[in-house]
């Protein structure tokens, strides 16, 4: 399984284990990540799964669809490397991801 760090905005991390086919939202909600309130259920309708993905792997995780730009009009803070954590499935070659949760969710 792909492992997945998550940093808080106060430097704190926790890597957990992801399942492949999942979202980087469902991993942190499955192990109680703090930072992550995933409002809408991971269906790209608000954007309290915001994420700083780091610049190492931001090629790796893609860039947002139109649809998850729109709902990051909505979030606190939003810059070059953000991205709705629940519109990042979880594959093999992601086994090491860092992301960064902000201080507050839209």
């Amino acid at each position: 399984m792909p492992n997945i760090t998550f940093i808080d905005s106060k430097g704190a991390d926790r890597t957990v284990e992801a399942e492949i086919g999942s979202t980087v939202m469902e991993t942190a909600v499955r192990n109680a990540v703090p930072g992550i309130e995933a409002e809408c259920g991971g269906a790209c309708a608000c954007a309290t799964c915001h994420v700083y993905v780091d610049d190492a792997w931001v090629a790796r995780t893609g860039t947002a669809e139109p649809m998850e730009e729109d709902m990051l009009d909505f979030a606190f803070e939003v810059r070059p490397n953000s991205r709705l954590s629940c519109q990042i499935r979880v594959r093999a070659e992601l086994d090491g991801l860092i992301v960064r949760t902000p201080d507050r969710q839209g």
